[in-house]
């Protein structure tokens, strides 16, 4: 079975700590440290100096041996069939940043847009794009089966991004979306949730129930781990390789 490759996304540290921390860049060795081999850089949690940011963070994250994915938390079509008039923007930041893959959520879809039409819209993109469940309508299962059903594979679009907590927002079942989606799926978020008080909240995965591990089973093979789950503790550093080792050998 081939390894695969282990992500950590800053966002799993909080928005607040990486604020306090002045930014992604703090958290770039510690997760070098851990022995992961990747990071996910937020757009949401860059500053308002983005193009600057993306360089610095390129060469520290170079620095360190690592490679980057880049997660922009708007949708890949802004209406059915239109894609984000802000494409090419977010195409000149990812390539800032030399990441590997830019997620998207799906959005409004492609409507009665032809996958020949579509190529054609994505023809520029120099970095591939990964669309992800988000936890709105359109991250459901029928929405992104509709949409790798019939368009998938684009040279430009990787594939899926298969948030496994994402689902229990939109009231879906993540093992039949695995069961359906699996073949699509180019990235893995590991993530589990529990409900509290009518809404969802993610945990750690020491205090789930070990579902993450089934779904798990059901990805691809050699497909990249994303931690996503809540990286929290007085010893952040642990934590993180704590987690980095249990996915390496899950």
């Amino acid at each position: 079975m081939m390894e695969r490759e282990i992500i950590v996304v800053t966002a799993a540290f909080g928005a607040d700590a990486v604020y306090q921390a002045g930014g992604q860049r703090y958290f770039i060795p510690i997760i070098a440290q851990s022995g992961a081999d990747g990071v996910e850089i937020r757009r949401e949690l860059l500053s308002s100096d983005i193009d600057d940011e993306l360089i610095d963070l390129k060469s520290l994250i170079e620095e360190q041996g690592l490679f980057s994915y880049y997660s922009v938390p708007e949708s890949l079509f802004t209406a059915p069939g239109t894609i984000n008039p802000r494409l090419e923007q977010f195409q000149h930041e990812a390539a800032l940043l030399n990441a590997r893959a830019i997620k998207f959520a799906l959005g409004a879809g492609t409507g009665s847009c032809s996958t020949e039409h579509l190529a054609e819209q994505l023809a520029g993109c120099r970095i591939p794009l990964l669309i992800e469940n988000d936890q709105t309508a359109t991250g459901k299962i029928r929405p992104m089966l509709d949409y790798f059903n019939h368009h998938h594979p684009l040279p430009t679009v990787q594939g899926m991004t298969f948030d496994m907590a994402n689902w229990l927002w939109v009231d879906e079942s993540p093992n039949n979306a695995a069961k359906q989606l699996a073949p699509y799926v180019a990235y893995c978020h590991v993530k589990a949730a529990v409900k509290t008080d009518a809404c969802w909240q993610a945990i750690s995965l020491d205090q789930s129930q070990g579902e993450w591990r089934s779904l798990l089973s059901m990805m691809p093979d050699g497909v990249p781990l994303g931690i996503e789950f809540p990286l929290e503790g007085r010893d952040i550093a642990e934590r993180v390789h704590y987690y980095v080792e249990l996915l390496r050998a899950a």
